[in-house]
């Protein structure tokens, strides 16, 4: 019989607010459950502080930013398509979108 390990529970981050999207995103989500589901899978590497794609310094600022309660920014790739995941720094929304809509 395998051994059975417990999962260890990962505590997030930051609070992530109003959870909200634009209209690109959403179209695109309605459209391709794959990406639908990168985009939630995106939305929970960000709550758990992976901030994707970016270089190491803006990693570093994201740390403080979490201490100091600044604005947080992760970037996230899928088949080309790049999207970004915005949490406000007062934590009341974090909003999903692609940089174009920035």
């Amino acid at each position: 019989m395998a051994e059975v390990r417990p999962i260890p529970f990962v505590r997030p981050k930051f609070r992530l607010g109003q959870v909200v999207c634009t209209a690109g995103i959403h179209a695109l989500m309605t459209e391709d459950g794959g990406f639908a589901e990168f985009v939630f899978g995106s939305l929970g590497r960000h709550w758990l502080g992976d901030w994707g794609e970016l270089d190491e310094e803006d990693r570093r600022e994201n740390e403080l930013s979490v201490e100091k309660g600044f604005r947080l920014l992760s970037a996230y790739s899928r088949n080309g398509q790049k999207i970004w995941i915005i949490t406000e720094a007062d934590r009341s929304a974090t909003t999903v979108l692609f940089p174009d809509d920035y």
